[in-house]
């Protein structure tokens, strides 16, 4: 039987709590303002919604950012996984967005997160931070093994995250040094060492 979750739990500066219940996940918190935020799955009816938040969280004023055309890539591979695409929504409108695709390490499967993004009038009132926590109480209870990210490790510290190397997974690309992260969950194997590879869009990128 396969599970997923539904957590209803109301807290302070975005945590949350877990359940493994029917086919949904849906979380109820505060973050860091007084507005109610629901995080939960993207449905069919928030895509552009969701992609006009990474436009938005990325814009720089040169044109549109590669985390938009990186989504609509992502989603038309089979390593899209809908389980991990969730929304931060205040008063019904979609204000953030966090998401994990399939991965793989020498066989072993993976997620691997990103982009996370939140409307730039919304940025730092715990959205990000509830996104998170959420995103890895999914993988918990879905029986995820790790999640691999590029980030900045004094950020994504705060959420377990390690330098990869520490638990035997090779970046990508070497030069990423300790800015390639790991969170080892706990149906961690310990054979699921070497080189993580992200869903093929990710490697477009480079080209």
């Amino acid at each position: 039987m396969s599970r997923s979750l539904n957590a209803v739990k109301v807290g302070s500066k975005g945590r949350v709590g877990c359940a493994a219940e029917n086919e949904s996940y849906r979380a109820v918190v505060f973050g860091q303002t007084s507005d109610l935020m629901i995080i939960r799955r993207e449905t069919p009816a928030d895509i552009a919604a969701v992609r006009a938040v990474q436009s938005a969280a990325f814009d720089k004023g040169t044109g549109e950012p590669v985390e938009a055309p990186l989504l609509d890539a992502l989603r038309a591979t089979p390593d899209w996984l809908p389980q991990f695409s969730l929304v931060a929504e205040i008063d019904g409108v979609i204000v953030g967005h966090n998401l994990c695709t399939r991965g793989q390490i020498d066989g072993f499967p993976a997620l691997g997160l990103g982009p996370i993004g939140v409307l730039p009038a919304r940025q730092r009132d715990g959205i990000g931070h509830a996104l998170m926590h959420a995103l890895i109480g999914a993988a918990e209870a879905l029986a995820e093994p790790v999640i691999c990210l590029l980030g900045s490790p004094a950020y994504y510290s705060r959420f377990g995250f390690v330098a990869a190397s520490l638990v035997g997974i090779e970046a990508p690309d070497p030069s990423w040094g300790n800015y390639f992260q790991a969170l080892p969950l706990t149906a961690f194997d310990q054979r699921c060492i070497g080189r993580f590879r992200y869903s093929a869009p990710f490697s477009d990128l480079d080209e």
